[in-house]
């Protein structure tokens, strides 16, 4: 049995996990990862905490699976790091991908023509979620760092960026290309860094690590005298597509976390959207490059997260179940919870949550039921967004995360998107999707054929209800939400 090691770096906690070459978790690790809030907008993490986070995990399944053939890395996309080429250090906090703080600076460069301009280059839109505008204020905003850049000192990586250099020992200095067009200054049309985004950022080429496809070499790692070979590299929803075998064109992944992130295989040629969804590289594997469209709800399981902490309707997230189908329907409440903004295909930051059809008649219970039946409605205005733009109708939804355990969100899902919901075999599929570009990069499997005949559901949910039942539902949700953009 060959086992590879896949690090799942995330915004919350740093992971390792060992897999069998089956796809089989044989150990895991993961130690939790503080959040810095110094400002209204501001989302910030120590770097060295990220490091010293993921190496405790590592240095763990080390000890207990010391016969690791590759490592794969997977990793929160666009939070930006810059740190010094000579001693390694950071010259400033990790700027997170949920930092707002550059959003006026984006406003100001917004114009028909420069948001036309990076969307046709990047696939991406011109917001503060993205590297760019990162890059840019700690270029502007942190004393002496400019020069330095100016003189080839820095170096600017996203997480798996500045993991890789840790591991080699500050030997590779590289990215993905997954990882790369999420910085908004890839061009995923060339496969290359832009200058003319560069000139339009103001940032210095010199701070740019090389980019990789995401299997081959990466490098060798050297922890505690184990030198193990980094084979292959993807940003974490891209690895999670991976994870869930969507090969094919037309295949839609969806992972319920804290927010929701769906990807739609559309194939080797972009499609940019006009219905405000990101394209993006899904991966490159021997120089044949596959896209992706991807649309993100900002808030998932954290509407239940929020009704548990701070309404206080249950004590632990699995009970919003039991108490959602203690009643037949919400009794025409609908939940819109969108406590950071809607997001695709909406784009809006500044709508907040908000709960309609209340009566006297309403019971936690109802609330419950509609705060999850809002998962489905706002995967459907996904869907009819990729529909759209590609011309596609996908068949069957692939779906991981936390939220899919409960079977009342899943089932409802099925029923508003009219389509078969799938529940991988495996619930690790970020890292699974890690371990499986190691293991390509390392020989272990002999391309993505070999990956997908191991993919397993252990679960498959289909419709119910008729279209005209789906009609009505949807179209009440459709209208609430006129109201709120």
């Amino acid at each position: 049995m060959l086992k590879i090691l896949a690090i799942d770096q995330g915004t919350t906690s740093s992971r390792a996990i060992v897999f069998s070459d089956k796809g089989d978790v044989l150990y895991t690790a993961q130690k939790e990862l503080p959040v810095f809030y110094p400002e209204n907008g501001w989302v910030e993490q120590n770097p060295e905490d990220i490091w010293e986070g993921t190496l405790d995990c590592v240095h763990e399944c080390l000890n207990e699976h010391n016969d690791i053939v590759a490592i794969g890395i997977a990793n929160q996309r666009e939070t930006t790091i810059i740190w010094d080429r000579g001693t390694g250090k950071p010259v400033y906090n990790a700027i997170v991908w949920q930092d707002r703080r550059t959003a006026d600076f984006c406003a100001d460069l917004k114009s028909p023509a420069n948001e036309s301009m990076i969307r046709e280059k990047t696939g991406l839109l011109l917001d503060p979620y993205f590297s760019a505008t990162k890059i840019n204020w700690i270029l502007k905003n942190v004393p002496d760092v400019c020069d330095m850049a100016e003189c080839g000192r820095l170096a600017f990586g996203t997480v798996d960026s500045f993991l890789l250099w840790r591991l080699t020992g500050g030997k590779v200095h590289a990215t993905d290309m997954t990882n790369a067009s999420r910085t908004m200054l890839f061009n995923i049309n060339t496969l290359s860094w832009d200058k003319n985004l560069l000139d339009f950022f103001d940032i210095p080429s010199s701070l740019l690590p090389d980019v990789k496809e995401n299997t081959g070499n990466f490098g060798l790692a050297n922890i505690n005298g184990h030198e193990i070979r980094i084979m292959g590299m993807a940003g974490d929803q891209q690895a999670a597509l991976i994870g869930q075998a969507c090969f094919q064109r037309g295949m839609i992944k969806s992972t319920y976390g804290t927010g929701c992130f769906a990807l739609m295989n559309v194939g080797n040629k972009p499609v940019i959207s006009n219905h405000k969804l990101l394209t993006s590289i899904g991966y490159v594997i021997h120089g044949e490059p596959t896209y992706v469209l991807e649309g993100s709800i900002f808030v998932a399981g954290a509407v239940i997260q929020w009704l548990r902490d701070e309404m206080q309707f249950f004590e632990t997230a699995d009970e919003s179940e039991n108490l959602a189908q203690s009643v037949e329907n919400t009794n025409g409440v609908y939940f819109v919870p969108a406590f950071t903004g809607l997001g695709a295909p909406y784009w809006n930051p500044d709508v907040r949550g908000t709960i309609f059809g209340l009566t006297r008649g309403t019971t936690k219970a109802h609330i419950t039921r509609a705060a999850l039946e809002a998962q489905a409605y706002q995967t459907c205005d996904l869907m009819s967004a990729m529909t759209a733009d590609s011309g596609i109708f996908p068949s069957t939804l692939r779906v991981d995360g936390g939220l899919v355990k409960n079977e009342m969100m899943v089932r409802f899902l099925s029923d508003m998107l009219g389509i078969q919901v799938e529940i991988s075999k495996s619930s690790e599929t970020t890292a699974l999707g890690a371990a499986y570009l190691a293991g390509i990069g390392a020989g272990v499997y002999r391309g993505l054929d070999d990956i997908a005949n191991h993919w397993e559901k252990i679960r498959t949910y289909s419709p119910s209800l008729t279209q005209d039942e789906q009609g009505k539902l949807y179209n009440e949700w459709k209208k609430f939400i006129g109201r709120l953009v």
